[in-house]
């Protein structure tokens, strides 16, 4: 019978801690505590845990190849994160693995094992719209696999990520509606669990109380897959209601687009009855009539960043095997485009 070789998660399971954990106390990480440490060392020289010598080798060697896990190539956001990983990498003589999960968490479970089985020299993702637990990345960490997080992100698994400062953006697109002279103001936000969704909603309503203005939750819809045609739809139902909103924020561009469209249709005037900002500054907002106002992304900056930062950690771990990867978070500025729609 074929001796079972232990590894990381049989350390983990027995101590009932993740495999993240253990990966870092071998490597004595500053943030794992001196107790945790001492019982992953004893449990590891009782078993006699020995690291995969091939995975070392191979890491050692490098593929210079980078997977990148994204929830949506058609958004025009992440066509231009794409651009700037892009150049980056090739200017730096890697290659990119693009794979796409479809804001699906089967989807992005599978292509996390797509990339490891591919030997990737490191992996950047933003999260899909389902994912909540983030224990399908902890073969990355496992393997000692780098990843950057950037826009959709989770603050339970420690890498470097890069996002702009959701909140901050929500709070100024709703501080300029609300200058305007909107009294009402609604809000079309973006799924519960993502964290940027999440922010800009807190933007949103922190602005509404600076302004002494009552937070009424019938006037915020939530959107499920952040599409052109819920944003339709819930500008109809805005406009149903009794007492109208005089102003709308949304999640995306998009989503706003479809908002102002179906005001319009109704037949009603932007902005001279409903003022309306979205977010991205994607190009479906310069063309739209009126043209959308709305808060600047900067995906370029945001994929070049995150590339930067993944290849000086493969760079690092060359030169030095006990490299600890970066675990800070780089937010990047942003800022609001003032059009026609407000």
């Amino acid at each position: 019978m074929t001796k079972h070789r232990i590894t990381l998660k049989d350390i983990a399971e027995k101590l009932g801690i993740t495999v993240t954990t253990v990966s870092k106390a071998l490597r004595d990480y500053p943030d794992i505590s001196e107790d945790t440490k001492k019982k992953v060392l004893a449990l590891a020289n009782k078993l006699n845990y020995q690291p995969d010598s091939q995975a070392v080798a191979l890491r050692g060697k490098g593929s210079k190849t980078i997977g990148l896990i994204i929830p949506e190539i058609v958004h025009y956001f992440f066509s231009n994160v794409i651009k700037g990983i892009m150049d980056y990498t090739e200017a730096n003589g890697y290659r990119l693995l693009i794979t796409l999960s479809s804001n699906s968490l089967e989807l992005e479970k599978k292509q996390v094992n797509l990339l490891f089985g591919t030997k990737v020299d490191g992996v950047l993702m933003s999260l899909a719209n389902e994912t909540k637990s983030i224990k399908h990345l902890e073969i990355l960490s496992e393997y000692e696999i780098p990843l950057v997080m950037f826009d959709k992100v989770s603050d339970q698994f420690q890498c470097n990520k890069v996002t702009i400062d959701d909140v901050n953006g929500g709070y100024v697109a709703t501080t300029h509606l609300l200058r305007r002279g909107c009294k009402r103001i609604a809000h079309i936000r973006g799924p519960k669990n993502p964290l940027n969704s999440k922010g800009r909603f807190e933007g949103y309503k922190k602005a509404l109380d600076e302004y002494g203005v009552k937070f009424d939750p019938t006037l915020v819809k939530e959107c499920t897959d952040v599409t052109y045609e819920e944003g339709y739809q819930f500008g109809k139902e805005l406009m149903q209601i009794p007492n109208k909103p005089d102003g709308i924020f949304t999640v995306t561009d998009q989503v706003g687009v479809g908002a102002l469209n179906a005001i319009k249709d109704i037949g009603m005037k932007v902005p001279n009855e409903v003022k309306i900002v979205g977010f991205s500054d994607s190009q479906i907002a310069q063309v739209s009539q009126p043209a959308l106002s709305t808060i600047h992304q900067p995906g370029y900056e945001i994929g070049e960043t995150a590339a930067r930062l993944l290849i000086e950690d493969i760079e690092l771990r060359k030169k030095d095997p006990y490299h600890i990867f970066g675990s800070k978070q780089i937010i990047l500025d942003t800022h609001l485009f003032r059009r026609g729609s407000s």
